[in-house]
C-alpha cells in the first residue's frame, strides 16, 4: 500500500493510514481481503485479477469464483481448490469476498 492510501475507520469516524490499518489486522489475526473485508473458512471469494498458477499453464481468469476457502496461519494468504488443482494458495489482496 502506498504511504498516501486512506481508509474510513467506522469505528472512530475518521480517516487511518491503510499500512496503520493494515497493521492492526496482522497482528489481530484477522484474515482480510482486498477491500477490507474479514474472511472465514467457507466463504465465497471472486479473484480480482488475472493469476497465473506455479508449476502449471493455468490462469484463473478475472471474475472466478473459489468456493469453500480454507484460512492458514499467514494472513495473507488462503488454501483453495480449483478446477482439481489442490493445494492451491492465494494471496487476499487479489481475492473479495462475494
Amino acid at each position: 500500500m502506498a504511504d498516501d492510501d486512506y481508509v474510513y475507520d467506522e469505528a472512530t469516524g475518521e480517516w487511518r493510514p491503510a499500512a496503520e490499518v493494515a497493521a492492526e489486522a496482522a497482528a489481530a489475526g484477522i484474515v482480510r481481503d482486498s477491500a477490507g473485508t474479514p474472511l472465514a473458512d467457507g466463504d465465497q471469494v471472486v479473484v480480482i485479477k488475472d493469476l497465473k498458477v506455479k508449476g502449471s499453464s493455468t490462469v484463473i481468469k478475472q471474475g472466478t469464483v473459489i468456493r469453500g476457502i480454507r484460512l492458514i496461519d499467514d494472513p495473507a494468504e488462503v488454501d483453495c481448490r480449483h478446477d482439481g488443482i489442490r493445494g492451491l494458495v492465494l494471496r487476499t489482496e487479489f481475492l473479495r469476498k462475494r
